[in-house]
């Protein structure tokens, strides 16, 4: 059963499939290298809050060449520090509710993977795929985010 926008109230950017007890989120933006803007951070929000009792696992998998881009830059451009610092905070609270998901996650990696897209693979249980790309948010070294990502050493294997 495909879920519509209005089911889970999703952006269009972002769509939700149940097979069995299985549901399959897909970031949707493929002309943006699924780069993640508000809309759609709290759509995977409202999804896993709101993710039926008879769900088993949740796969992530992006449409068209790439995983995801990361945080949608081109959306921020024009506001202020304050809203941009509430508006980091916000998506690192929807990264923790993948993160701390009560059902495994698991993120189908291909193409770019990068800043909170890496973020967003590292949160969940597993990861697999072939990424071409795995740029790491601080200053190049995967070992800056492990401190809060335990599971980041999966990605490495891939």
């Amino acid at each position: 059963m495909t879920y519509h926008s209005t089911e889970f109230g999703l952006p269009g950017s972002l769509s939700a499939e149940l097979r069995g007890e299985t549901a399959i989120l897909r970031l949707s933006r493929a002309k943006k290298r699924n780069a993640i803007d508000r809309a759609m951070a709290e759509g995977i929000d409202r999804l896993f809050t709101e993710l039926p009792q008879s769900i088993r696992a949740v796969v992530i998998h992006g449409e068209g060449d790439h995983f995801s881009a990361g945080v949608d830059l081109s959306a921020i451009v024009e506001i202020d520090a304050p809203t941009a610092l509430f508006g980091s905070r916000s998506f690192h609270r929807v990264l923790e509710e993948v993160e701390q998901c009560t059902v495994p996650v698991i993120a189908v990696l291909h193409g770019a993977v990068i800043g909170c897209g890496l973020e967003l693979a590292a949160g969940s249980a597993y990861s697999c795929g072939r990424a071409r790309r795995l740029l790491w948010a601080a200053r190049g070294d995967p070992r800056h985010l492990c401190w809060r990502w335990r599971c980041l050493p999966s990605l490495w294997r891939n």
